[in-house]
C-alpha cells in the first residue's frame, strides 16, 4: 500500500449556502451507509478550472441551485485540508489523494425550496436535504470533518 504521507491533496470548493433566515443547507449522501450524517455541498475543482466556477458548477450539480437563486457573500482566507481514515485512503478518488483541500464559498439563497432539486445532476449525490442552525454543522458532518466545519462556521458566522 501507498504510504498516505507520499499523496497529494484532492483540491476541492465546499459551498455554505445560507438562507434569508441564517440556516444553512445540509444534504444526506446517498451513498452514506454508515450513519446519520448530513454534509453541505462540496466537490472537486477540475483541471484549469478556479475556485468559483467549481463552486457554482457543484452547488448546481448537487442542489440544482443556480446563480438566479444565490448571490456570493465570501470565500475563506485559506485551504483548509483534511485527512481521510486510514480505511478510507485507497478506496476514495481511485486511490490517489490523502485527503482534501478546500476553499469555502458563503452564498446567500434568495429561491424557495421549490428551487432545490438534488436530481438536476445524475446520478445525485444526496437523498435528502433539509436548513439547519449553523451551529449544529459540526454535529451533522462525519468526525474527521469536523474541524472543517468548525472553522468554515467560524469564519463565515458574521455574515450568517
Amino acid at each position: 500500500m501507498t504510504d498516505p504521507a507520499t499523496l497529494p491533496y484532492r483540491p476541492c470548493v465546499g459551498i455554505m449556502l445560507a438562507n434569508a433566515n441564517g440556516q444553512v443547507f445540509v444534504g444526506k449522501r446517498i451513498d452514506n451507509r454508515e450513519g446519520d450524517f448530513w454534509q453541505m455541498p462540496q466537490g472537486g475543482i477540475d483541471e484549469g478550472e478556479d475556485v468559483i466556477a467549481a463552486g457554482w458548477r457543484e452547488l448546481h450539480e448537487e442542489t440544482g441551485v443556480t446563480a438566479t437563486h444565490a448571490t456570493l457573500l465570501s470565500q475563506t482566507r485559506e485551504e483548509l485540508l483534511y485527512d481521510l481514515p486510514a480505511d478510507l485512503i485507497g478506496k476514495l478518488w481511485k486511490g490517489r489523494y490523502r485527503g482534501q483541500r478546500q476553499h469555502w464559498l458563503l452564498l446567500r439563497f434568495s429561491g424557495s425550496d421549490a428551487d432545490v432539486n438534488l436530481n438536476a445532476h445524475k446520478p445525485a449525490e444526496f437523498c435528502d436535504w433539509k436548513w439547519v442552525s449553523p451551529d449544529v454543522l459540526p454535529d451533522l458532518i462525519v468526525p474527521f470533518k469536523k474541524r472543517v466545519y468548525r472553522s468554515v462556521l467560524e469564519e463565515f458566522r458574521a455574515l450568517l
